[in-house]
């Protein structure tokens, strides 16, 4: 694949233009069938390609040898994507002076990115300032050591992070998603990279402001990945070779926001959800068709909460930044779909700049812009509000075992319980230290809970036996 670079240079000094095709490692052929044509330059093309340039490398770290977890964490927001844990082995209601036991912590640099688990191994999309590169990271869910690394050159500087993304995992498979767009498939155990694409240089996509923000999200054999590019908004690859089975036309020509992609169900139909820079989208799950589109969820800023399913149809749609939030009703109408906007909330009513609500006893749980943590049914009315002494900023929050556990802005944990009656706090505990911007989304496999501010990571031990 090197020797192409230097042709392809000559190319772009002499015409300007190239046309690129998809590379696989693990298929050398070149697919002609969909051409993207891109005007860049050297420098730009370097960086599109600088995945060619990786380095893998063996840590000290061992994987931590336990059975598989009861709840394992495979994807943004865990096994089900809906940020609950039913069973985690047992955690505790009450928490020691201190707050519960820290396993281990470590450096990490600038950036929200959660992590996936699997095999006593977590994977962390990660970032090295010093040698200017994305790194992903495998490392033991007993000590935090790297097992492995895979690093290439990328030249990116901290705006408020740098990384954002959460893999995806399955056992032969990892998935990530690089800052600058940059998605790669290694395999989990050895760290080898089985295929890889830059979205910038195959189907154009524009980098969002902030960098990616996007999760990949695996469906059995494949991984679906919204480029939204000129000419494709949604496209499914094969999980073992990258090679595109489906994509989604983007007629409205949306650029990539920060959200990740959902699913809904509309009369037995699974579609994928997807906002993108002007507007909402629906596409078949089984083709990528184009099912229908809507225009009142716009979001002018950032858009990264994902779309909520609800049941029946419905789905919650909130932003930051002075949006608010919005029900969606999608209903079949002959052999078309069409959507109806059921209501909207006010931002001061519901609104959330970072992390997706959470669907749970028939309603929903998050914490609105003015940090209140709150509680309302399915039609938006309310049902509480934490009390403004109990103010949570714009970190994340899950529910694990019937309890609400979420994290501020400064690395202060709370546990309260999920009830759709009331509010009450179980436990507190500052559980990062000198924190601040702990905004990253946090994973739960038994028992282990796994959380990180801007600078640092940290494990720790919920159990309720403590072993």
């Amino acid at each position: 694949m090197k020797q192409w670079i230097p042709m392809i240079f000559a190319m772009l000094a002499g015409m300007g233009l190239m046309t690129v095709f998809q590379f696989s490692d693990s298929d050398q052929k070149t697919d002609r069938r969909e051409p993207v044509v891109r005007k860049l330059d050297a420098a730009a093309m370097a960086e599109a390609m600088a995945y060619q340039n990786g380095e893998l490398k063996k840590g000290t770290g061992k994987a931590q040898a336990e059975p598989e977890p009861r709840t394992p964490w495979p994807h943004f927001r865990g096994l089900k994507r809906d940020g609950i844990v039913a069973d985690a082995g047992g955690i505790m209601t009450e928490w020691p002076e201190g707050g519960p036991k820290v396993l281990w912590k470590r450096p990490v640099e600038k950036g929200h990115a959660g992590v996936v688990v699997q095999n006593g191994k977590v994977y962390l999309h990660d970032y090295d300032s010093e040698n200017r590169a994305d790194v992903i990271r495998c490392m033991s869910l007993e000590t935090g050591e790297d097992i492995w690394t895979y690093s290439y050159p990328v030249k990116i500087k901290t705006y408020h992070g740098i990384t954002r993304c959460v893999p995806a995992i399955t056992q032969k498979h990892l998935v990530t998603f690089g800052p600058k767009c940059h998605v790669c498939c290694f395999d989990p155990e050895t760290g080898e990279r089985k295929w890889a694409k830059s979205l910038t240089l195959e189907y154009g996509t524009k980098v969002p402001g902030w960098y990616a923000g996007q999760c990949p999200l695996i469906e059995g054999d494949t991984v679906i990945i919204a480029p939204s590019g000129p000419e494709k908004l949604m496209v499914a690859f094969d999980l073992e070779t990258g090679k595109e089975l489906w994509s989604t036309p983007n007629p409205e020509k949306w650029d990539m926001t920060h959200c990740s992609i959902g699913t809904l169900h509309v009369d037995g139909k699974k579609m994928y959800v997807y906002t993108g820079s002007k507007g909402l989208a629906g596409i078949d799950a089984e083709n990528g068709e184009l099912l229908w589109i809507n225009k009142d969820w716009k979001i002018s800023i950032a858009a990264i909460a994902t779309p909520l399913d609800v049941g029946e149809g419905r789905v919650f749609l909130s932003a930051g930044y002075g949006v608010g939030s919005m029900m969606l009703k999608v209903k079949k109408d002959g052999d078309k779909y069409t959507t109806e906007t059921l209501y909207r909330l006010k931002d001061k009513e519901f609104g959330s700049a970072q992390h997706t609500p959470i669907f749970y006893k028939g309603v929903i749980f998050g914490v609105r812009p003015s940090q209140q943590a709150v509680c309302f049914n399915l039609d938006g009315t309310f049902r509480w509000a934490s009390s403004m002494e109990h103010k949570f900023g714009i970190g994340p929050y899950m529910i694990v075992e019937d309890k609400l556990l979420i994290m501020d802005d400064h690395g202060l944990l709370t546990m309260a319980e999920a009830n759709p009656d009331e509010f009450k706090i179980l436990a507190q505990a500052l559980v990062l230290q000198d924190s601040h911007d702990s905004w990253a989304p946090m994973a739960v496999v038994d028992g282990k809970l796994i959380l990180r501010d801007l600078n640092q990571m940290a494990c720790l031990d919920l159990r309720s036996d403590g072993q």
